[in-house]
């Protein structure tokens, strides 16, 4: 752990996910999330960032990623990128990401997905930012694409409410969203 490390980790889903006519595809991962998503989530003390892809091709673009400003001309370049990125972890599914909780709290983490569309498992955010607080182990997973696929919903225990920005148009980046939900859920 480190100095205001909080119990909210999150996830960054590649696969499955849905496309714009919910077909359950693959995403590709980019440069712009791993960085700004990391930089939010130790900002707040988020315990750990995982990205999860199944795809190695991926997988590897993110640990040469990773390794350039880790232990590369990138740690001695930026410091405060190498921190940021320090909590960034590579997985394959959300089983593995679980587990690795599972592991580092010795009991499983609530898992509480996003989404831009109400979902029948509904928690609002003072409620899980409550639980947080308390030091309940929480897995927050974002998707890419148009959002989580139905089979990651289903495994979820909770929802958050969608982002509401008084307009009809609903489709936030990613980087954006996590963003916004870690304020409301850590801010002050």
């Amino acid at each position: 752990m480190y100095q205001g490390e909080t119990t909210l980790n999150i996830g960054l889903i590649h696969h499955p996910v849905v496309n714009k006519r919910a077909e359950v595809i693959g995403s590709a991962v980019t440069n712009l999330d791993i960085h700004d998503i990391a930089r939010t989530a130790r900002t707040y003390g988020v315990g750990h960032y995982f990205i999860s892809t199944p795809f190695e091709d991926q997988q590897q673009l993110v640990k040469q990623l990773l390794d350039h400003w880790q232990t590369g001309h990138g740690a001695t370049y930026n410091p405060a990128r190498r921190e940021a990125l320090g909590i960034v972890r590579i997985a394959t599914s959300l089983h593995e990401m679980t587990d690795a909780l599972t592991d580092y709290y010795q009991r499983e983490p609530l898992l509480v997905a996003t989404s831009a569309r109400v979902q029948d498992n509904t928690i609002g955010y003072r409620t899980l930012g409550d639980k947080i607080h308390m030091g309940e182990p929480v897995l927050l997973l974002f998707g890419t694409a148009h959002g989580l696929a139905p089979e990651i919903l289903e495994q979820t225990d909770a929802t958050l409410p969608p982002i509401v920005g008084g307009t009809q148009y609903n489709h936030l980046s990613v980087r954006s969203a996590s963003s916004i939900i870690i304020d409301r859920l850590l801010g002050s």
